[in-house]
């Protein structure tokens, strides 16, 4: 793992797109396609904002979340909608999405289905995570129901997740998925994200599972 520093978040938020841009298209270079995994929540929008208006052949690009709350698009919840109105947008617009939610009661109900799109497409191009002070990345959680199999060498693509604190069950790529990516990012903010990186380092992945995922990748870090 390999920790960048930069002197604002701004600078943070535009160079990391810049290096995801790099990664697309050294992948397109020689390959038909290219696929872009990347986290939900708030803090990755900027990245979002930069890189959906690069010109990039985005109708050769397929994009997916690393993880999905298991609640419909129209739920104020919903990763899905999120990345629809900050990254599927402007240029960007021509990618295809690969969902990561299809109408059921629960995960296991539409996992099959989902794993299935997504084999053809593998290996990730270019991923990018965020990670929690509690060192989850993901919907890898520590403690969460499904952990073990997640990070298993053999693990599924797919997981559903279910874990403390989480209100709703998730669904995940899973370990050896993401740490097979060609280049990974964790995108982190703030001094208590940067402790928990600093504490990772002496642990497990059961007790941090972001550390089953980073080796070989580049945390991008900002106050």
């Amino acid at each position: 793992m390999k920790l960048v520093e930069y002197p604002d978040r701004e600078m943070l938020f535009i160079e990391l797109a810049n290096k995801m841009v790099s990664g697309l298209n050294d992948q397109l270079i020689q390959h038909p396609r290219a696929l872009l995994a990347v986290p939900g929540g708030t803090t990755p929008g900027p990245v979002f904002d930069v890189l959906s208006a690069v010109d990039l052949e985005w109708e050769r690009v397929c994009v997916i979340l690393t993880d999905e709350r298991w609640v419909p698009e129209d739920d104020p919840r919903s990763n899905t909608a999120l990345l629809k109105k900050r990254l599927l947008v402007d240029r960007a617009a021509r990618a295809r999405l690969l969902p990561l939610y299809a109408p059921a009661p629960q995960p296991e109900d539409q996992i099959s289905a989902l794993s299935d799109a997504l084999m053809s497409e593998l290996p990730i191009s270019v991923l990018l995570l965020g990670m929690g002070a509690d060192m989850h990345t993901a919907s890898l959680f520590p403690g969460a129901d499904n952990l073990d199999k997640a990070l298993a060498p053999d693990a599924p693509v797919l997981m559903a997740m279910r874990a403390p604190g989480a209100p709703e069950p998730r669904i995940t790529l899973t370990a050896p998925v993401m740490d097979g990516a060609l280049a990974k990012h964790i995108l982190i903010t703030g001094d208590d994200k940067r402790r928990a990186v600093e504490r990772a380092q002496q642990l497990d992945a059961q007790e941090a599972p972001v550390t089953s995922v980073w080796n070989g990748a580049t945390v991008h870090w900002a106050a």
